[in-house]
């Protein structure tokens, strides 16, 4: 049995810790794999058992910010590393006064014995006097918080057994939850959940590295509040992806600028019925600060809107898309909002011509079906001319030939996958709505909630992208790479429609009050500056 000295206070180091959503900076996001390597290469600099020495610290330290006027506290300790780091935890709360009760799950012998760590930190925990055995805390006596310690990033499977029944008891309590580094049952990569058994964390303390899967898929459902601490180490390995946020406006116009200076948005939709969804677009550009916002209706003439009663200032001339090339190329062009099958027969020109070109929704439909419209697009990045695409789940399985499932069981690789098809920007929507780029590190959205799955707010989105590209400068006159262009743009467009539904409501935001919300966040940034 080891010994244990209680620390002056708890915890006794320096905190390093970090609410991570909203986010209000980029962060670094590691895999499963990256993480193993920080993992190794700080374990093999530190004296033993240092880092997760410090993990219970942290954990120790959370815990007693969440709940400050807990009693009872039940550690559910799995037998690797993640269960050690809950028994580390458990030392110094009980230190702290508390009466902490663990079920562990580890062996100290035998062919299923645990981790020297662990072993180390189960030593130390009963060294301090915590209850440690393999029981459910007596239901006479319900804890005031419980630490969710049973798997971390080393699940590659579905907990089973007494691991899926301590998984369902967490999830029975009425008290905080808090996970440690990622919720038990929850897959770190792809931030899917391993099976039914999977802990509904109200906080998660991810260690060392932030996980991708923290941030996507149903990651968000079931992470609640995440935290990071890096336990005082520096990694130097490349980021497989990065979380990003909504950055606040630092640029404000000049009293010399025109309405050209800010450049035209063309929204190509609208066929017959789905005259909303164009109109959502255009409203959303011209929102976001586009100089001149077109509707080019894909509907018959005769039919066709020729003002919106709303917003007057958006313009509606007939047979946009027939303009001479040099107006398709200097304009920004967002394609497909309500487009019907009508906006098959406009792609052609616009693929070959539009300098700047968004495409979404029936759009995507199109090129999935069309090969030769597919062939189009992808001579567009070889040609100097960049394009974003944003399907959610189903467009993105048609896309690339599978079904939705396959899509959202590893959505930051089907994001790659289609900028490998389409040589395009693509903003893959849904839960951690992902930008991808060829060549480019991916950004996972940290803004944003469910009052957004509501009818129109995709079309907002294309049309505030639309709107904040177009007032970007052309790479011809001023040195942009227009790629990397098109992808900051995209991926801040994005953070700014997530951080416009903030903070979270009950029921669905009407798109409308969407492109109002964007538009006001939009002035007060310009009003800071």
């Amino acid at each position: 049995m080891g010994t244990f000295s209680p620390p002056d206070r708890c915890p006794s180091r320096l905190p390093t810790m970090n609410r991570i959503l909203p986010p209000s900076r980029a962060w670094p996001l590691h895999g499963v794999a990256a993480t193993r390597r920080i993992e190794a290469d700080a374990t093999d600099a530190l004296p033993p058992h240092t880092l997760m020495r410090r993990a219970g610290e942290a954990l120790a330290q959370l815990t007693l910010a969440i709940a400050p006027h807990a009693q009872r506290v039940w550690v559910a300790a799995g037998p690797g590393n993640n269960g050690g780091d809950g028994l580390e935890a458990a030392a110094l709360l009980q230190a702290a006064g508390k009466q902490v009760h663990v079920t562990w799950l580890g062996a100290a012998e035998g062919e299923q014995r645990s981790p020297a760590d662990a072993l180390d930190a189960h030593a130390r925990a009963a060294a301090a006097g915590v209850l440690i055995d393999d029981e459910w805390p007596s239901a006479l006596q319900p804890p005031d918080v419980a630490i969710d310690a049973l798997l971390g990033i080393g699940a590659t499977r579905a907990p089973a057994g007494r691991l899926a029944e301590l998984v369902e008891r967490l999830n029975a309590l009425a008290c905080p939850v808090i996970a440690v580094d990622v919720p038990s049952g929850v897959d770190a990569d792809r931030g899917q959940a391993w099976g039914a058994a999977c802990v509904r964390a109200d906080h998660t303390l991810s260690l060392l590295t932030l996980k991708p899967g923290l941030f996507t898929a149903s990651g968000r459902d079931h992470c609640g509040v995440v935290w990071l601490d890096t336990l005082e180490v520096t990694d130097a390995d490349t980021p497989d992806a990065w979380l990003s946020g909504a950055a606040a406006v630092t640029a404000s116009r000049r009293h010399a600028q025109h309405k050209g200076s800010f450049g035209d948005v063309v929204v190509v939709g609208g066929a017959a019925g789905m005259a909303g969804a164009a109109l959502l677009a255009a409203r959303a550009a011209q929102a976001a600060g586009a100089g001149r916002v077109i509707v080019d209706w894909l509907q018959d003439a005769s039919h066709a809107p020729g003002v919106d009663a709303v917003h007057p200032e958006l313009m509606m001339p007939r047979g946009w898309s027939l303009s001479e090339p040099t107006v398709l190329e200097a304009a920004t062009v967002v394609c497909g909002c309500g487009g019907g099958s009508a906006v098959r027969e406009r792609l052609p020109r616009l693929l070959s011509l539009a300098g700047r070109l968004v495409l979404d929704a029936d759009a995507l439909n199109a090129l999935a079906t069309d090969p030769q419209l597919m062939a189009q697009l992808r001579q567009r990045r070889p040609r100097g001319l960049a394009t974003v695409i944003t399907p959610h789940p189903l467009e993105a399985a048609r896309l690339l030939d599978c079904d939705v499932t396959q899509v959202q069981a590893d959505r930051l690789a089907a994001a790659r996958a289609l900028t490998e098809l389409t040589g395009c920007v693509v903003v893959l929507k849904g839960s951690g709505s992902i930008t991808a780029a060829p060549g480019r590190a991916s950004h996972i959205n940290g803004t944003g909630n469910a009052s957004l799955a509501s009818g129109g707010t995709g079309d907002v989105l294309a049309g505030w992208l639309g709107g904040r590209w177009a007032q970007s400068g052309r790479h011809a006159a001023d040195g942009i790479d227009e790629f990397e262009l098109a992808f900051a743009t995209a991926s801040q467009a994005v953070a700014d429609h997530g951080a416009a539904a903030e903070p979270e409501r009950a029921a669905a935001m009407a798109a409308s009050e969407l492109t109002e919300r964007l538009h006001h966040r939009l002035t007060i940034g310009l009003s800071a500056t």
